[in-house]
């Protein structure tokens, strides 16, 4: 199967940005800039990823656009006494569909585990909401070299127990977290190197069916180059997506990658 055959996806992650008004007033500049900007191009699939308590305005604000919603955590369980968490029955039901899962901020700051992030991605699965399971190195582990052992054990664990059918319908992001928010940005063909290593920790009949992102100080300015490189199917984008001028033109940056793929034999 070729890349012909994989999405290409570009989601931002707003972390704990925007209030209700400030993210009704971002999603209105983006669809007025799909519309015009990008009228008549193949889009990638766009996915917003606002806060909690955004979701609701966000879900309503993209209706009749191209976008979707995404939220940024999920609990494992459907219901309980958790105090503060928030359960995949709820997102479903308000009409979000995507859910990131393992990103390193949560990894690091808020006690998630490598199991944590498997219960959550089958959960997330269960319910029809599609995870964006995050991967990635620290700078003290790329420097030991230790990346590509780190990468392959946090995949291979997110995926553990899952159906290849399941393993069929998750969306992959790597995130060196060294790149995160610092402005250092993994070069592209080591970008590559990596999510194809990624795609070699998956099943190999679904392998090819599984949209790799990128992320990492994504930026208008380099969203080009990574889109030409095979492995990298798309891109999880967290600054740059808080600005509908930078979020753009890395939209736009993904449907020429759209295009090219919708038009290779």
């Amino acid at each position: 199967m070729s890349t012909k055959s994989r999405k290409t996806i570009i989601a931002g992650n707003w972390k704990m940005h925007k209030t209700v008004s400030e993210a009704r007033a971002l999603v209105s500049a983006l669809a007025a800039g799909i519309g015009s900007e990008l009228a008549g191009e193949t889009l990638p699939d766009i996915v917003l990823c606002p806060t909690f308590i955004c979701l609701p305005e966000v879900v309503s604000a993209v209706k009749g656009s191209p976008m979707q919603v995404g939220a940024q955590n999920m609990d494992y369980r459907d219901s309980g006494a958790y105090t503060g968490e928030v359960a995949a029955p709820m997102l479903k039901d308000l009409g979000v569909t995507h859910v990131v899962i393992g990103h390193s901020e949560r990894r690091q700051y808020f006690g998630e585990t490598d199991a944590s992030v498997n219960l959550k991605a089958k959960a997330a699965l269960s319910h029809g909401l599609i995870p964006i399971v995050c991967v990635g190195e620290t700078l003290e582990e790329r420097e030991a070299g230790s990346t590509d052992d780190v990468v392959s054990r946090q995949v291979k664990a997110a995926i553990k127990d899952m159906s290849d059918a399941d393993v069929a319908k998750i969306v992959v992001a790597y995130e060196p977290v060294w790149a995160i928010g610092t402005g250092k940005n993994c070069e592209s063909p080591e970008a590559n190197r990596v999510c194809k290593l990624i795609r070699s920790c998956l099943p190999a009949s679904q392998a090819d069916m599984v949209p790799i992102l990128y992320g990492g100080s994504v930026k208008p300015s380099t969203i080009d180059e990574q889109m030409q490189q095979p492995d990298i199917d798309g891109a999880l984008v967290g600054g740059a997506s808080l600005k509908a001028e930078e979020f753009l033109p890395i939209i736009k940056g993904g449907a020429k990658r759209s295009k090219l793929m919708s038009t290779k034999a």
